[in-house]
């Protein structure tokens, strides 16, 4: 079953979600403790990642040019957007801030490497270990999430599911059109690029700064088209 990966990472955000609403009640010295220690672990998975770049110039103009585009789009007021009108939707429900929740929530769990190269595993293989590994560690991040900012954390799986879902039912497509050649570098330097996005949301969870991450997204898309660019001018 190509979903499997995808449903199974989605079904652990939620159950992780409920019993973090359960354990709401942790005292708020242990809880900003805890959210330290995961802003500390994802500021740490970020520098890992943003090194497996094999050209930082790459990675630079297209932080540059997705921040640009980014804030152009206003992608961050848009997701808040979505978060407020949840917000307003599960009032019934409301235990923290359901905006805030959704988009530190969501960005945590899409952006990386292990959402990208487990759905293509998923997709190419049949093979989930790398999405269900995922599934431990943002279930068990989800709890700590909830626990603090809330039901809106568990809104995130909507989107989980639905980019990894779509990476691992093109997989065959994908693979179709990009040699083995040129999907090893695009997916090192998606990482990488990827990799400073998850240290900018290190540094939003411990509020050290508040970073627009989500207005930095393109950026993600903008590599893609680098990286084919330069492959293509390499191979001319």
């Amino acid at each position: 079953m190509v979903l499997l990966g995808s449903i199974v990472n989605g079904a652990a955000i939620i159950a992780g979600t409920l019993i973090g609403l359960l354990l709401r009640r942790i005292p708020e010295r242990m809880k900003e403790t805890v959210m330290n220690g995961i802003g500390l672990a994802v500021m740490v998975l970020g520098i890992t990642m943003a090194l497996k770049t094999t050209d930082i110039f790459y990675v630079i103009v297209s932080l540059v040019l997705g921040s640009i585009l980014g804030e152009w789009m206003n992608l961050e007021g848009k997701l808040l957007a979505v978060g407020h009108f949840l917000e307003n939707k599960l009032k019934h429900f409301k235990t923290g801030n359901v905006a805030e929740g959704f988009v530190t929530a969501t960005l945590i769990f899409v952006i990386g490497a292990m959402s990208i190269i487990g759905a293509l595993d998923s997709g190419l293989r049949g093979d989930h270990a790398v999405l269900l590994t995922k599934s431990m560690i943002d279930g068990f991040t989800s709890i700590i999430l909830a626990s603090t900012l809330g039901v809106g954390v568990m809104i995130s799986a909507v989107p989980v599911f639905l980019y990894e879902g779509c990476i691992a039912l093109l997989a065959n497509v994908i693979h179709q059109y990009i040699n083995d050649e040129l999907l090893k570098l695009l997916i090192s330097e998606i990482t990488a690029t990827g990799g400073v996005l998850i240290l900018a949301i290190g540094i939003n969870i411990m509020n050290i700064k508040a970073i627009r991450v989500a207005n930095m997204l393109p950026s993600l898309f903008v590599i893609i088209l680098l990286i084919a660019f330069k492959y293509l001018i390499h191979w001319a």
